[in-house]
């Protein structure tokens, strides 16, 4: 651009100004400083080279008006950013024949951010957030930030229906989709205008956010809808920055306030993108921390490019180690409700043919004993593995087994497990004298009941509850002694006659229960009604 004159001005690369020294030396002492060392003749041409300017072509053009009008130009939210920049990094502070500089004016209407409308707020942050670095480190940005997050919070704590644009100063999207009270933190009437910035902007802009205690939860939906409404079209580099600005910043929130589902939304995005390491490990440690919130969807994760089995196991058993290292306070429900979840998990990778013993195993045994109140879930996963993978050794097969919690097997189970040839011999066995133990403290427990009253169906010490006990103790010495190799059709006899004398002694000793209680319930309203009979008069 040639603005007549003696000087050449090469800004950035992008393009060169021919302007006059002696009216851009009067404003600025980064010239001036420069002709003083050179040493030049007046008349000569001089080129400048400046590789670094902020704002480049365009800041240096509206600081070039500038000097030309005599030191003033028209000063707007959208320009500020950019003037007050340039002319820092050309030094218009020292000017003597112009009492107000160009850094004094802009810090005059900077002071004023405070006043403008939330859509000049906006506009300065988009014409700022190319300078980024240098309006950063002047405080400027801040300026604008600060301001546009008291805006943000009072309009949280404003009404809606009573607020407009023209009482508030505040901008509400009137559109079917903002149609929920910001309190409900739904899509909030400034989600879409913040959405239009970078990344580098969105950090600073959050971070101010956590610094003026807005509520995380907010902010943590913003997050998720700038990632979805930001990453589709973006290249794989910039796609590549706003999931780990995302991550990075959804990590200073409070974990409560993050969304399981939001979360696994973020995971889905990530399949495309190679996020650095730390990214990746912050977010599955986010989503392994609420294992309990999610759903079996979400974790039937495809195994990466290049493995050979279905599911990625290994990315679950890095959420179930997160899980377990931030659950020192979890209490028994949720490691509960992880519980049900793995075994609704581990029943669907089980048919996996390529799904290594090791790793099933894994699953297995990943959660402590108390997640389970019942392994018949387990018990059904290992049932169907030990049908895919047949061709198991007996010591690979026992290995698998010893996931099992034998005591929390239902007598079903039980039942099924003994009749059934792709489990080891050992494991009925086991499965029998658990079985037997749970009777004989079934039986004991029903026997602290004979004091108070005689049952109808009372068991005779000799002949019942003494006999159960030989029985149980012949059981196990007879699974010692024996020749699985030779006799496992006996034993598979012997264990079935066995499983069905457990179940019908179940069934006594609960109706010996029943009736214990309702004699008990009797014999106190009868001694009640006695106590309160009144004494006849003498």
């Amino acid at each position: 651009m040639d603005l007549g004159g003696n000087l050449e001005v090469d800004v950035n690369g992008e393009e060169i100004f021919i302007v006059d020294k002696k009216i851009l030396s009067a404003y600025s002492g980064r010239l001036r400083k420069l002709f003083n060392k050179s040493m030049v003749v007046a008349t000569t041409n001089l080129k400048v080279i400046f590789q670094d300017l902020p704002g480049g072509a365009v800041a240096f053009e509206l600081m070039a008006r500038f000097c030309y009008n005599n030191g003033r130009i028209p000063i707007t939210p959208p320009n500020v950013g950019l003037l007050h920049c340039v002319a820092h990094f050309m030094e218009m502070d020292e000017c003597k024949s112009h009492p107000h500089n160009l850094i004094e004016q802009t810090q005059k209407f900077l002071d004023t951010a405070a006043l403008w409308t939330w859509m000049d707020i906006l506009a300065a942050l988009k014409q700022t957030q190319d300078v980024f670095p240098a309006v950063d480190s002047s405080g400027t940005l801040q300026k604008f930030l600060d301001s546009l997050v008291s805006r943000i919070i009072s309009a949280n704590d404003a009404s809606p229906p009573t607020s407009s644009p023209d009482s508030s100063g505040f901008r509400f999207s009137c559109d079917t989709r903002s149609t929920e009270s910001t309190k409900n933190y739904s899509r909030a009437w400034w989600f879409e205008d913040l959405a239009t910035l970078n990344s580098d902007m969105i950090e600073k802009t959050v971070k101010t956010m956590v610094a003026r205690k807005l509520d995380h939860a907010i902010i943590s939906r913003f997050l998720i809808y700038y990632l979805k409404s930001r990453t589709p079209n973006a290249g794989s580099d910039e796609k590549k920055k706003i999931i780990g600005t995302v991550v990075e910043l959804l990590f200073l929130l409070d974990r409560s306030s993050v969304s399981s589902k939001g979360l696994f939304g973020i995971l889905r995005v990530t399949s495309s993108v190679d996020i650095s390491k730390s990214s990746r490990c912050r977010l599955e440690s986010m989503i392994g921390s609420q294992l309990d919130q999610a759903k079996l969807d979400n974790l039937l994760i495809p195994a990466p490019a290049g493995a050979n089995f279905l599911y990625d196991v290994n990315l679950v058993l890095r959420f179930l180690k997160s899980f377990l290292g931030s659950s020192g306070r979890t209490s028994s429900s949720r490691l509960k409700r992880a519980g049900s979840l793995m075994d609704m998990y581990i029943s669907e990778v089980a048919p996996d043919p390529c799904l290594k013993p090791s790793k099933f195993i894994a699953l297995v045994t990943a959660l402590p004993d108390s997640a389970r109140d019942s392994y018949d879930g387990i018990y059904q996963a290992v049932d169907m593995y030990l049908e895919v993978h047949a061709g198991l050794s007996e010591e690979e097969k026992m290995k698998i087994c010893c996931g099992l919690n034998y005591e929390k097997l239902s007598s079903e189970a039980c039942n099924h497990l003994a009749q059934n040839l792709k489990f080891p011999s050992r494991t009925a066995i086991q499965a029998l004298i658990s079985q037997q133990s749970k009777l004989k403290s079934l039986l004991q427990d029903t026997d602290g009941l004979k004091p108070f009253g005689d049952a109808p169906c009372s068991c005779d010490d000799k002949s019942g509850k003494g006999k159960k006990e030989m029985d149980g103790e012949q059981i196990v010495l007879y699974a010692r002694k024996l020749d699985i190799s030779t006799e496992n059709e006996k034993l598979k006899a012997h264990l079935q006659g066995m499983q069905w004398r457990v179940m019908e002694l179940e069934k006594v000793c609960r109706k010996m229960q029943t009736q214990m209680t309702k004699i008990m319930k009797a014999k106190l309203a009868s001694s009640s009604n006695a106590r309160s009979l009144p004494k006849l008069c003498s």
